[in-house]
């Protein structure tokens, strides 16, 4: 069968047809999606540091490459929440010339995820460490919106969360409450308007609602245009970023930063679309298109994209089944830009706070950030230490933090997970029900022989079990038999302190036998020269051939 891995979704649906009925349904899924992209597109675009048009170009340009070469049948690409505190960080330090080139070279990044084919790798990421960061983003996202949504007279923010806050409490006194009224009115309206229709995403009514208040009442309100000026209704050609080797010095950390939370987040939506549809990405395919969407976004002077899992879910909820879909809500989403953008300036700021509030709600992931407290100390400390570091401090350090805090967590409970135990105290015992705790099929220990059984990985975050169990070790038989039947694998760390065992009983006149190493656990033993070492004699398959052994080293 012909490797599909790298084949876009919407070339295999092409070959295996899309029927009539389908296409109908996944036009008019675009076209939803498309209209609750809309002020997503914009409001993640501002909060993020930029003009209002980056977002929308993102979203077309990004969401229109993905949609074309995703491993999915539904992901819809563009602009998300998760992006905006390290967009904002990045345009802070290094404008948007930098975001630009850091965009460019984190498609690339992300292709080359894909090609090493780590799409099956990125989804091992632990799910405390995920909740930490994403519930982080949501309290930062939160934070960067009050100045709007309560349409606050100040200049500068600090970007440091906490100083961000004595500020906001310095100046309650500017309090516009006519911007206040429009962003509850958004928040209630974006919750709850479900509950009239769900075929028009309450956001989108909000800022209708408003922006026809601001423009035929003339409030007292920021708007778009007060701000940005004009919105262009046209997207320029594309051009490839001036870079040398000193910018990507500086950009590669933030590259690498977006490349990783693009990869995971996209995944994520594949994989929360998979359980909506009972189907199944193609995830090393999947990164390359998040990667080459994110080129082109770059190229035409977008922001980073990813796929968006509320665009995708809603795409999913109205019949869209094909990337068609994703197709028609990039360029529904043009033609608005090229028909409306005059009219989208008159929407007021505090009306698109509004709309972050309850993106950073239901990000918030509050419900499972509450389960994952009632779990084990290392899960509750991996959560912890994720969002505060997020919040508080950078989401690259958070997420760097919490992969090398999660990693030494699971080194910690693989190693305990491994032992080594004397047969002597399992032989001939028995549990209160009867049952033989060492299987009968081990009838005798010869003399001067000793058998120790070893369960789970040998690596090196288990070398110290073979330390304790050489101090433990107070007599030097004459054989020793060490089995290896429940070993999975064994890594450089563990041969090497097997070699180190070797030689301090040789030098006794002890012979090691292993017995019932997996084919793995040999080839790792081969390969490092451990079989000349102990003799190939000596490496045996089962308990009974290394028993028969024992006895015949002890005859000679």
């Amino acid at each position: 069968m012909k490797n599909k891995e790298f084949t876009p979704k919407f070339i295999t649906l092409i070959k295996e047809g899309i029927s009539r009925k389908q296409l109908t349904k996944d036009v008019l899924s675009g076209i939803i999606v498309g209209i609750v992209a809309l002020p997503l597109a914009i409001a993640f675009a501002i909060a993020s540091g930029v003009s209002p048009e980056k977002g929308l170009i993102t979203a077309i340009i990004a969401g229109f490459v993905i949609s074309i070469l995703s491993g999915s049948r539904v992901q819809i690409g563009g602009p998300t929440g998760a992006f905006i505190i390290i967009v904002f960080g990045i345009v802070q330090e290094h404008g948007v010339s930098g975001l630009t080139i850091a965009t460019f070279m984190a498609g690339f990044l992300i292709i080359g995820l894909g090609v090493l084919k780590l799409g099956n790798y990125l989804k091992f990421i632990p799910y405390p460490l995920i909740v930490g960061f994403t519930s982080g983003i949501a309290v930062v996202i939160f934070s960067t919106q009050i100045k709007d949504f309560l349409g606050m007279d100040i200049d500068n923010i600090p970007a440091d969360f906490v100083e961000k806050w004595l500020v906001y409490f310095q100046h309650l006194d500017s309090i516009n409450w006519m911007a206040f009224t429009i962003a509850i009115g958004t928040v209630l309206i974006a919750l709850y308007f479900y509950r009239i229709t769900t075929k028009i995403p309450g956001s989108l009514v909000a800022i209708l609602l408003a922006t026809l208040l601001v423009y035929f009442f003339e409030l007292p309100v920021e708007t778009i245009e007060s701000k940005f000026g004009e919105i262009p209704n046209k997207i320029a050609l594309p051009q490839i970023p001036n870079i040398n080797f000193k910018i990507i010095q500086q950009l590669i950390e933030p590259a690498i930063a977006i490349a990783l939370l693009g990869a995971i987040e996209s995944l994520l939506s594949a994989v929360v679309a998979d359980g909506m549809i009972g189907g199944k990405h193609r995830s090393n395919m999947e990164l390359v298109a998040q990667g080459v969407g994110n080129i082109f976004s770059g190229l035409f002077g977008g922001i980073p994209a990813t796929g968006a899992i509320a665009r995708t879910a809603t795409n999913v909820k109205n019949g869209g089944r094909t990337p068609i879909a994703g197709i028609v809500h990039a360029i529904f989403l043009l033609l608005i830009m090229l028909l409306f953008a005059p009219i989208a300036k008159l929407i007021p700021l505090s009306c698109l706070a509004g709309i972050l509030v309850v993106v950073a709600y239901h990000m918030s992931e509050w419900r499972h950030f509450k389960d994952l407290l009632k779990s084990n100390r290392m899960d509750i400390i991996v959560l912890l230490t994720t969002f505060f570091l997020t919040v508080f401090f950078d989401l690259i350090l958070a997420i760097e933090i919490g992969l090398i805090l999660s990693s030494f967590i699971f080194m910690k409970r693989m190693s305990e997970a491994t032992t080594i135990n004397n047969a002597e105290n399992l032989f001939g015992a028995a549990e209160s029900n009867g049952e033989k705790l060492f299987e009968e099929e081990l009838p005798y220990i010869p003399k001067n022989t000793m058998l120790y059984e070893i369960n789970g990985p040998l690596f090196f975050g288990a070398s110290q079990k073979f330390q304790e169990f050489l101090t433990d070790l107070k007599q030097e038989p004459k054989v020793l038999i060490l089995r290896m039947r429940n070993v999975p694998f064994i890594d450089a760390t563990a041969v090497n302190r097997l070699k180190e065992f070797h030689q301090k009983l040789k030098s006794c006149g002890t012979t090691i036998i292993i017995s019932g190493a997996n084919r793995q656990v040999k080839e790792e033993l081969f390969k490092s020269e451990f079989y000349s070492l102990i003799g190939k004699n000596n490496i045996l398959d089962n308990i009974n051939q290394a028993i028969e052994r024992a006895e015949k080293i002890n005859k000679e």
